[in-house]
């Protein structure tokens, strides 16, 4: 009876060494079809993506040119650092010769990158944010990598890539590489989310967390407070308002993917809110927030601009920018609140 149970464990511990990325996917979709090959082959590359920047991350200090800013600008105009543009190719190189996308549009780039030899049978599109948090590389602290897939519609023949000007209801795919102390994958294909551990001795992706549930509330409040005084009014009623009850901490990166990935396992919120100047805020629709409350709504939890679910917004350009309030139910409602009741005393007023 004892050597039948040691068997069953061991059985159990090496189907669970087994429960690699591409396997998962086809478990999730319970079939082999065209659709779901395509769908493994993507995360499959996806992760091969992270191995590269993983691996380069964890050189980066001792590595002549890994560090420090490359002096150009991005289509933002925020200032490039010599990561993003190492990783933002490394999802180039890995993609070109699959014959699974015919585009990739990020945050580093102007306009999407096509891949002509790709197309028409890589009907598919990669959204992503190489390297998210980048000014945390040079000190070593946890960055990511957002990345969402979304089926091309049309022949995009004009270039304008107009069709990915759509809501976030229309993802395919959406996930998260964390490189932390241990580097992990986070994604879901709308069918709860899961998330993946780099076994370095295997040099796979293995399942550690399945179906994870954000709880509706949660003690975390995520917010860079330095700009408190460029924030709208009901936003400020917020903070004052965790400021005087008991039971919340603050904790801020500098790094969405890790802040976010906090919450998603412990609940609670993340508030990037525009300002007076910016009322759009900083953060981009189609390759992070989108993406992002992708997964906080597979795992019963929800993201919001304040006034809609981030999912709804629909971008006018490529690079549009939401604010974004996202995390366990209890807690987006809660900020959601104070910013009706603001409005609701504007409109009285008038």
């Amino acid at each position: 009876m004892v050597e039948a149970h040691e068997s069953l464990d061991y059985e159990y511990a090496l189907d669970h060494d087994c429960t690699t990325l591409s396997r998962h996917v086809f478990q999730q979709l319970q079939s082999f079809s065209a659709d779901a090959q395509d769908l493994s082959a993507l995360m499959s590359r996806i992760a091969l993506a992270g191995k590269l920047i993983a691996r380069r991350l964890s050189r980066a200090g001792l590595m002549e040119g890994a560090l420090g800013f490359t002096g150009g600008e991005n289509v933002q105009g925020e200032s490039v650092k010599k990561m993003d543009v190492y990783a933002n190719e490394v999802f180039i190189s890995v993609f070109k010769q699959s014959g699974l996308v015919c585009r990739l549009a990020s945050e580093e780039m102007e306009k999407p990158y096509y891949i002509p030899e790709n197309c028409p049978l890589g009907r598919y599109t990669l959204l992503y944010d190489p390297i998210d948090g980048s000014s945390n590389v040079d000190i070593n602290i946890n960055v990511g990598s957002i990345f969402a897939v979304c089926q091309q519609e049309g022949e995009d023949l004009d270039g304008t890539a107009s069709d990915l000007l759509q809501s976030g209801r229309k993802l395919l795919a959406a996930g998260y590489i964390l490189y932390g102390p241990s580097t992990m994958l986070i994604y879901s294909i709308g069918k709860g989310v899961h998330a993946f551990t780099l076994d370095p001795s295997l040099g796979e992706f293995i399942l550690s967390s399945e179906n994870i549930r954000m709880p509706d509330h949660g003690p975390i409040y995520s917010a860079n407070e330095g700009n408190f005084w460029q924030w709208d009014e009901s936003i400020r009623d917020y903070i004052r308002y965790v400021h005087r009850h008991e039971g919340y901490t603050a904790r801020y990166s500098g790094a969405l993917v890790g802040d976010f990935h906090r919450i998603l396992f412990q609940g609670g919120v993340f508030l990037y809110p525009g300002t007076v100047k910016k009322p759009e805020g900083k953060l981009r629709l189609l390759y992070e927030t989108a993406p992002l409350a992708f997964l906080a709504e597979q795992a019963g939890g929800r993201a919001s601009t304040g006034t809609q679910d981030i999912l709804d917004a629909v971008p006018e350009k490529l690079h549009a920018r939401t604010p974004l309030i996202i995390g366990s139910k209890e807690d987006v409602a809660l900020v959601e609140s104070f910013i009706h009741e603001r409005s609701r005393q504007a409109i009285a007023a008038h």
